[in-house]
């Protein structure tokens, strides 16, 4: 067992390591601990107590976030992350609290969150940015078993998830994720923060779970008919429609609008449609 205090600084071990970020992996890694403290004070709802929570970090990388999140005191923590070179730094962490921080290795698509400790869960992750929106729309199918998420992404994908209808951002990341849940953009990051800097900046996230979704709607129909209307986003609605043949005007919707120009409502409304008729 090793104590606190003999925990190496972050930046220390990296130099005398040489570990170099994996452009395969969507790896940038953070030094700053006054930025990795303010993510966890915000992901702490600025309390700096995660007592109550249950904490899954994604892509820990050699543990820069990890520490500020363990200083919040988390009921538990545990990481998700598959390079191996990177475990290594996290088992010294591991070595102080080991009754805290649990260390998975692994590809965090493949995880359910639900199968991830207990109740209530809060997801708090740099993400890596080659599997960030693969992985959003994953916890967005469990939401149930999320009770909060904060979440670091490329700034235009924070764009894509907070833009209102009629706004060139809004798509299917927009529909789908406020449908589910209140998103709260806390704060820019410079790229320089990172190591290395990445080549687009990145924005800090919270996601709110809403007690029910914004209107009646199942996520596979949804997802569906977002697919389909957001995937000739430029065509009107009639026809990128077309193939589903669904009386727009009986719904309330111009035939003539195009995709963005669509609530959030209106697409569940769609939604609701397909829903009946696949079941006959």
């Amino acid at each position: 067992m090793i104590k606190k205090d003999k925990i190496k600084p972050l930046r220390e071990i990296l130099v005398n390591s040489n570990l170099n970020a994996r452009k395969s992996l969507g790896q940038h890694f953070l030094f700053d601990q006054n930025l990795t403290d303010r993510i966890a004070r915000v992901a702490s709802d600025n309390t700096n107590d995660l007592s109550e929570y249950t904490v899954i970090e994604i892509g820990p990388g050699p543990g820069g976030l990890t520490r500020s999140l363990l200083d919040h005191k988390p009921k538990q923590l545990y990481v998700i992350e598959r390079d191996p070179r990177c475990i290594e730094f996290l088992k010294q962490l591991h070595e102080v609290h080991t009754n805290k921080l649990t260390i998975i290795m692994g590809d965090a698509l493949k995880f359910n969150i639900s199968s991830i400790g207990q109740a209530p869960r809060r997801i708090i992750a740099n993400l890596p940015y080659n599997i960030s929106t693969a992985l959003l729309i994953k916890w967005l199918r469990q939401i149930k078993h999320i009770e909060q998420m904060t979440l670091m992404f490329q700034t235009e994908v924070v764009d894509r998830i907070v833009a209102q209808p009629s706004r060139k951002s809004y798509g299917r990341l927009s529909v789908i994720t406020q449908w589910l849940c209140e998103p709260k953009l806390e704060f820019h990051i410079d790229k320089r923060a990172f190591v290395p800097p990445p080549k687009v900046g990145s924005s800090l996230l919270t996601l709110k779970p809403r007690p029910s979704p914004l209107h009646p709607a199942q996520f596979e129909y949804l997802e569906k008919i977002t697919a389909v209307a957001f995937g000739q986003r430029r065509k009107m609605l009639r026809s990128s429609l077309k193939p589903l043949d669904i009386d727009l005007p009986a719904l309330g919707i111009d035939p003539t609008a195009r995709p963005e120009n669509l609530s959030i409502e209106e697409f569940c409304l769609l939604a609701q449609v397909i829903e009946r008729r696949s079941l006959g």
